[in-house]
C-alpha cells in the first residue's frame, strides 16, 4: 500500500497532536489538526485510486465524487470533511472568532471515526 499508508499514520499523528493541543486548551490549532488528519485520509484514499489533487478545495470535491456519492464510505465523512474544513479556517485564520472546546472536540472525534472507517476499507480491498 506505501504511501496510502504514510498518509494514514501521518492522519494518526495530527489526530495525536490534536489531542495534546486540546489537553493545552488550545482549541483553534486542535481542530486544525483534526482537520489535516481528514484530510490526509482523503488524500490516502482517493490515492489508492490512483487520484492526486494540488488543492484542499479538489481534494475534497473527488472524495465526495469517489467515495461518498458511490458509497463506498457513508457519505457522512464527505460532510464531516467539509465542516472540518470550515472550523480550521477559523481556527488558522480566524482573529475575532475562535473555535469552542467542544467544536474542536467534535472534530477530532470525526477524525478519528474517518480514520478508522479509511483502516477498515483498506482491510477490505487490500485483502479481497
Amino acid at each position: 500500500m506505501g504511501e496510502e499508508e504514510l498518509l494514514l499514520q501521518k492522519a494518526r499523528e495530527s489526530v495525536a497532536a490534536a489531542k495534546l493541543l486540546m489537553g493545552e486548551g488550545m482549541s483553534n490549532f486542535a481542530s486544525s489538526r483534526a482537520y489535516y488528519a481528514m484530510f490526509y485520509i482523503a488524500e490516502a484514499l482517493l490515492l489508492y485510486r490512483g487520484l492526486v489533487f494540488s488543492s484542499h478545495s479538489a481534494v475534497i470535491a473527488a472524495y465526495g465524487k469517489e467515495f461518498a456519492r458511490s458509497k463506498d464510505l457513508d457519505p457522512e465523512f464527505h460532510r464531516f470533511l467539509i465542516a472540518a474544513q470550515n472550523t480550521r479556517w477559523i481556527g488558522d485564520y480566524g482573529i475575532e472568532q475562535n473555535v469552542s472546546s467542544e467544536d474542536a472536540s467534535q472534530t477530532i472525534d470525526w477524525a478519528e471515526e474517518f480514520i478508522r472507517a479509511a483502516e477498515d476499507f483498506f482491510k477490505r480491498n487490500i485483502t479481497a
